[in-house]
């Protein structure tokens, strides 16, 4: 049996993706579970992350 050297390079099983549009891809999905998280959210519970984020960067709110 002779194996043909044409034949013997490997190729990757999954195409590359450059680093700039996985940042892109992940940051797409970030954004959209975000405004699906506040979108299903009860108004107080928003209220009460805004406000504490607020505190915890100093910010005077009342």
């Amino acid at each position: 049996m002779q194996i043909n050297p044409e034949n013997t390079t490997a190729q990757p099983a999954l195409p590359v993706v450059s680093s700039s549009r996985r940042s892109a891809l992940l940051a797409a999905c970030l954004g959209a579970l975000l405004l699906f998280v506040a979108g299903f959210a009860e108004t107080h519970v928003l209220h009460n992350a805004a406000h504490d984020s607020r505190h915890s960067a100093v910010f005077p709110c009342h």
